[in-house]
Protein backbone atom coordinates (compact mmCIF):
# COMPACT_ATOMS: atom_id res chain seq x y z
CA UNK A 1 0.00 0.00 0.00
CA UNK A 2 2.55 2.33 1.10
CA UNK A 3 4.01 1.92 -2.49
CA UNK A 4 1.33 2.68 -4.69
CA UNK A 5 0.82 5.92 -2.16
CA UNK A 6 4.20 6.79 -3.14
CA UNK A 7 3.96 6.12 -6.53
CA UNK A 8 0.65 8.34 -6.45
CA UNK A 9 2.12 10.91 -5.24
CA UNK A 10 5.37 11.07 -6.97
CA UNK A 11 2.58 11.43 -10.27
CA UNK A 12 0.52 13.58 -8.67
CA UNK A 13 3.95 16.31 -7.89
CA UNK A 14 5.13 15.49 -11.37
CA UNK A 15 1.76 16.64 -13.13
CA UNK A 16 1.87 19.62 -11.00
CA UNK A 17 4.96 20.03 -11.59
CA UNK A 18 4.79 20.13 -15.23
CA UNK A 19 0.89 22.39 -15.15
CA UNK A 20 2.96 24.83 -13.61
CA UNK A 21 6.10 24.91 -15.94
CA UNK A 22 3.65 25.58 -18.66
CA UNK A 23 1.59 28.44 -16.82
CA UNK A 24 5.22 30.24 -16.40
CA UNK A 25 5.09 30.44 -20.37
CA UNK A 26 1.77 30.89 -21.36
CA UNK A 27 1.12 34.66 -22.57
CA UNK A 28 -1.27 36.52 -19.68
CA UNK A 29 -4.84 36.12 -20.78
CA UNK A 30 -4.83 40.28 -20.68
CA UNK A 31 -2.70 40.62 -23.89
CA UNK A 32 -0.53 43.18 -24.47
CA UNK A 33 -0.46 46.73 -24.87
CA UNK A 34 1.73 49.17 -26.93
CA UNK A 35 2.88 52.29 -25.55
CA UNK A 36 3.40 54.67 -29.13
CA UNK A 37 4.83 58.59 -28.21
CA UNK A 38 6.60 60.73 -30.13
CA UNK A 39 10.20 61.82 -29.24
CA UNK A 40 10.03 64.29 -26.61
CA UNK A 41 11.60 67.99 -27.34
CA UNK A 42 14.67 68.48 -29.39
CA UNK A 43 17.63 70.43 -29.14
CA UNK A 44 18.80 72.45 -32.16
CA UNK A 45 22.70 71.15 -31.58
CA UNK A 46 22.10 69.17 -34.76
CA UNK A 47 20.28 69.96 -37.82
CA UNK A 48 20.15 65.61 -39.23
CA UNK A 49 19.97 64.34 -35.54
CA UNK A 50 19.83 66.76 -32.43
CA UNK A 51 19.76 65.20 -28.51
CA UNK A 52 16.76 65.99 -26.37
CA UNK A 53 16.56 69.75 -25.16
CA UNK A 54 16.90 70.21 -21.16
CA UNK A 55 12.82 70.54 -21.62
CA UNK A 56 13.22 66.92 -23.57
CA UNK A 57 14.84 64.91 -21.14
CA UNK A 58 12.31 66.13 -18.18
CA UNK A 59 10.12 64.40 -20.36
CA UNK A 60 11.43 61.60 -21.09
CA UNK A 61 11.76 61.00 -17.01
CA UNK A 62 8.37 61.75 -16.94
CA UNK A 63 7.54 59.28 -19.66
CA UNK A 64 9.74 56.46 -16.93
CA UNK A 65 7.27 57.90 -14.39
CA UNK A 66 4.14 57.12 -16.53
CA UNK A 67 5.07 53.95 -16.85
CA UNK A 68 6.61 52.94 -13.69
CA UNK A 69 4.03 50.24 -12.53
CA UNK A 70 3.60 49.09 -16.37
CA UNK A 71 4.87 45.35 -17.07
CA UNK A 72 7.29 46.77 -20.03
CA UNK A 73 8.49 43.66 -21.51
CA UNK A 74 10.77 45.23 -24.60
CA UNK A 75 11.54 49.06 -26.08
CA UNK A 76 11.85 49.90 -29.44
CA UNK A 77 13.15 53.48 -31.01
CA UNK A 78 14.16 54.69 -34.17
CA UNK A 79 17.85 55.10 -35.43
CA UNK A 80 18.06 58.91 -34.02
CA UNK A 81 19.71 60.02 -30.57
CA UNK A 82 16.27 61.64 -29.65
CA UNK A 83 13.74 58.38 -29.82
CA UNK A 84 15.99 57.09 -27.68
CA UNK A 85 17.05 59.51 -25.66
CA UNK A 86 13.19 59.67 -24.57
CA UNK A 87 13.12 55.53 -24.56
CA UNK A 88 16.51 55.46 -22.44
CA UNK A 89 14.99 56.13 -18.82
CA UNK A 90 12.45 53.54 -19.10
CA UNK A 91 14.80 51.12 -20.19
CA UNK A 92 17.21 51.89 -17.62
CA UNK A 93 14.69 51.52 -15.16
CA UNK A 94 13.34 48.46 -16.35
CA UNK A 95 16.99 46.76 -17.40
CA UNK A 96 16.05 46.21 -20.78
CA UNK A 97 17.67 47.17 -23.90
CA UNK A 98 16.19 49.99 -26.42
CA UNK A 99 15.63 47.82 -29.55
CA UNK A 100 16.39 50.05 -32.87
CA UNK A 101 13.94 49.99 -35.86
CA UNK A 102 13.72 51.36 -39.21
CA UNK A 103 12.66 55.02 -39.33
CA UNK A 104 11.45 54.72 -42.72
CA UNK A 105 10.61 51.50 -42.52
CA UNK A 106 6.67 50.37 -43.13
CA UNK A 107 4.97 50.95 -40.41
CA UNK A 108 2.50 47.68 -41.29
CA UNK A 109 5.42 45.68 -41.37
CA UNK A 110 7.27 46.97 -37.64
CA UNK A 111 3.86 46.67 -36.64
CA UNK A 112 3.00 42.92 -37.35
CA UNK A 113 6.43 42.00 -36.37
CA UNK A 114 5.91 43.71 -32.72
CA UNK A 115 2.40 42.18 -32.38
CA UNK A 116 3.57 38.48 -33.34
CA UNK A 117 6.75 38.93 -30.71
CA UNK A 118 4.98 40.30 -28.18
CA UNK A 119 1.72 39.05 -26.91
CA UNK A 120 1.58 39.98 -23.41
CA UNK A 121 3.48 43.17 -21.38
CA UNK A 122 3.62 46.95 -22.34
CA UNK A 123 5.74 47.69 -24.89
CA UNK A 124 7.09 51.37 -25.77
CA UNK A 125 7.42 52.35 -29.18
CA UNK A 126 8.86 55.80 -29.44
CA UNK A 127 8.98 57.24 -32.78
CA UNK A 128 8.35 60.62 -34.71
CA UNK A 129 5.61 62.94 -35.87
CA UNK A 130 5.33 61.88 -39.54
CA UNK A 131 5.89 58.07 -38.35
CA UNK A 132 3.61 57.84 -35.21
CA UNK A 133 0.07 57.92 -36.40
CA UNK A 134 1.20 55.28 -39.05
CA UNK A 135 2.14 52.68 -36.02
CA UNK A 136 -0.79 53.63 -34.18
CA UNK A 137 -3.18 52.60 -37.33
CA UNK A 138 -0.86 49.69 -38.45
CA UNK A 139 -0.92 48.35 -34.38
CA UNK A 140 -4.56 49.31 -33.85
CA UNK A 141 -6.14 48.89 -37.54
CA UNK A 142 -7.82 51.97 -36.71
CA UNK A 143 -7.27 55.28 -37.75
CA UNK A 144 -5.07 57.94 -36.32
CA UNK A 145 -4.88 61.81 -35.84
CA UNK A 146 -1.86 63.18 -38.14
CA UNK A 147 0.66 64.49 -35.20
CA UNK A 148 1.63 68.13 -35.56
CA UNK A 149 5.40 68.91 -35.71
CA UNK A 150 4.50 71.00 -32.41
CA UNK A 151 2.98 67.84 -30.07
CA UNK A 152 5.20 66.09 -27.93
CA UNK A 153 2.92 64.95 -25.35
CA UNK A 154 0.51 62.50 -26.81
CA UNK A 155 0.49 59.30 -25.83
CA UNK A 156 -1.25 56.35 -27.45
CA UNK A 157 -1.94 53.19 -25.78
CA UNK A 158 -3.03 49.87 -27.95
CA UNK A 159 -4.28 47.09 -25.74
CA UNK A 160 -4.46 44.40 -27.80
CA UNK A 161 -6.52 41.47 -25.75
CA UNK A 162 -5.74 37.96 -25.84
CA UNK A 163 -9.23 37.11 -27.86
CA UNK A 164 -7.55 40.09 -30.52
CA UNK A 165 -10.31 42.68 -29.60
CA UNK A 166 -7.86 45.98 -29.94
CA UNK A 167 -8.83 48.91 -27.45
CA UNK A 168 -7.03 52.34 -27.99
CA UNK A 169 -6.40 55.55 -25.55
CA UNK A 170 -4.64 58.86 -25.85
CA UNK A 171 -3.45 60.62 -22.95
CA UNK A 172 -0.85 63.18 -22.39
CA UNK A 173 2.07 63.11 -20.15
Amino acid sequence: MTTSLNRFLCLLFVAAALALSGCASTPSADGATFVVVRHAEKATDDPEDPQLSEAGLRRAQRLAEVLADAPVVAIYATEFKRTRQTAQPTADRRHIPVDTYFSRGPAAESAARWRRDHDHGTVLIVGHSNTVPDLVAALSGQPATPMPETEYDRLTRIHVGADGRVRVEITRY
